[in-house]
């Protein structure tokens, strides 16, 4: 079984390299979507009892691991010199720097990564992350995947 939880959050970035717009520093209010797989839990009496997992504690895990650390922050590439030094002469700036370029693609993977290990069996019902989708726009969008 397959369940999937979608969230927002609003962000800043920038693409240093590209060869239009997206070189600016911009904002996106992207949404994510998780999508897990594990059986449904059988046990009678369960809070969980006929769920992959409870939809809250799927927001709360994606919450606490990434959610709140992206909302409202600048994703910054480490290699970006220019933005991350003067996002750090801001006092109390909310700034992620990233080992990748901001990217829709890079941001679902490095969400991948951060959430796969979060959702790990959690039930003891084989609950695995299978994909995490990363929409920039309501039009464009990455896939990270198992």
């Amino acid at each position: 079984m397959f369940i999937t939880r979608r969230l927002e959050f609003d962000a800043g970035h920038r693409i240093p390299n590209h060869g239009s717009q997206c070189r600016h520093m911009h904002g996106h209010r992207y949404a994510i979507e998780i999508t897990l797989s594990g059986e449904i839990i059988r046990t009678e009496g369960a809070s969980e009892e006929g769920m992959v997992m409870d939809f809250s504690d799927v927001k709360n895990i994606a919450n606490r691991m990434l959610v709140s650390h992206w909302d409202h922050a600048f994703l910054v590439y480490r290699d970006d010199r220019a933005v991350v030094e003067f996002l750090a002469s801001l006092p109390d700036h909310k700034t992620v720097v990233l080992p990748v370029v901001p990217t829709a693609e890079n941001l679902a993977a490095e969400a991948f990564r951060i959430l796969d290990a979060a959702y790990l069996d959690t039930y003891g019902n084989q609950l695995r992350l299978e994909r995490v989708r990363l929409y920039e726009t309501p039009n464009n969008w990455a896939d990270a995947v198992r």
